[in-house]
């Protein structure tokens, strides 16, 4: 068995390598190469914590296995680290046998970020120009640099509950050498690329905040529950996921769904575009909006090429089982 651990990440992981490692596997997925299984995600009734699991098996790219973790939201205040906690573990699926453990936790903010990036390239107007971020938590900085490089944008906006929280969104900004602003959430109009990444379980983004055109990236919600936008925001929208059956069940569309705003049938798989088997933006005043829930799959994908970059590094440890 090979360990990588969370340490030895940062030296292996790019943006570009999970871009990549994202993109295949969404493909993979529309193609029905690659199957997700279902999702457990629970409150453990211990510090507020919710823990689970996401696996799949992608035949394309012959990966199996799961990622475990969760949200413990105490974390950063009670004990310096991060609140999302998860650990991959890779199983060769010849022989069942455990192959590879690596770290989660950056794993999953690129990847996630590789996710929202992915739906920009694919969904978004080739000329927006102004980026909206709602929320500026840990995991935005990620969303931020991602995207800032599939559009040549020019300003960025932003609006966060505690608005001094925006102060590290700005210093991303400056480095990247666009210009950045705090608004109110009727400000989001202006943004042509608008990314909600919180951590909300009542909805923040309305659609009259939104203008014709805009492409919303949604990456917070990815448990029953939870709601970062109006559900009449999707009946507005092109409406598009990494997976249907999870979109309906633990994503922004379970809100849409169960109100009756729209049907499972009306969702698309962003791997379909990606394939050009299902088309995407089709008119500049169109609204799309990606209902990004975490696909284990993602993990996977992003996990096997950073144990192949590990091996070739000298950087995965092998322990005999």
């Amino acid at each position: 068995m090979l360990i990588v651990p969370e340490r030895d990440i940062a030296k292996l992981l790019t943006r570009k390598a999970a871009f990549e490692a994202v993109e295949k596997v969404f493909a993979s997925m529309a193609k029905g190469a690659a199957r997700n299984f279902p999702v457990v995600r629970e409150a453990i009734g211990h510090e507020d914590a919710l823990f689970g699991f996401k696996g799949g098996f992608d035949r394309a790219g012959m990966t199996l296995g799961l990622k475990a973790g969760g949200y413990w939201p105490h974390n950063m205040a009670a004990h310096g680290v991060i609140n999302h906690q998860s650990t991959v573990v890779l199983f060769d699926p010849d022989t069942g046998r455990l192959r590879a453990m690596v770290g989660g936790n950056l794993l999953t903010a690129l990847r996630t970020a590789a996710a929202s990036a992915v739906s920009i390239k694919h969904l978004a107007r080739p000329d927006a120009a102004v980026l909206g971020m709602i929320g500026a938590g840990h995991q935005a900085a990620f969303q931020l640099r991602a995207a800032l490089e599939q559009r040549d944008l020019v300003k960025v906006i932003g609006w966060n509950r505690n608005p001094e929280k925006l102060a590290g969104l700005e210093a991303v900004a400056a480095e990247a050498g666009v210009a950045f602003e705090t608004v109110d959430l009727d400000g989001m109009g202006e943004a042509d690329v608008i990314i909600t990444i919180t951590s909300s379980f009542a909805p923040i983004l309305e659609h009259g905040h939104v203008s014709p055109g805009t492409h919303v990236a949604c990456m917070g919600t990815d448990t029953r529950g939870k709601q970062e936008v109006d559900p009449g925001l999707l009946a507005r929208a092109s409406v598009f996921t990494d997976q249907v059956a999870q979109s309906v069940s633990i994503g922004e569309a379970q809100h849409a769904v169960g109100q009756g705003l729209i049907s499972e049938a009306e969702i698309g798989e962003l791997g379909a575009v990606i394939n050009k088997t299902l088309p995407g933006r089709t008119t500049d005043d169109q609204i799309t909006l990606f209902d990004g829930t975490g696909v284990g799959l993602q993990d996977l994908a992003v996990a096997a090429s950073v144990v192949e970059m590990a091996v070739d590094q000298g950087l995965a440890i092998e322990v005999a089982l």
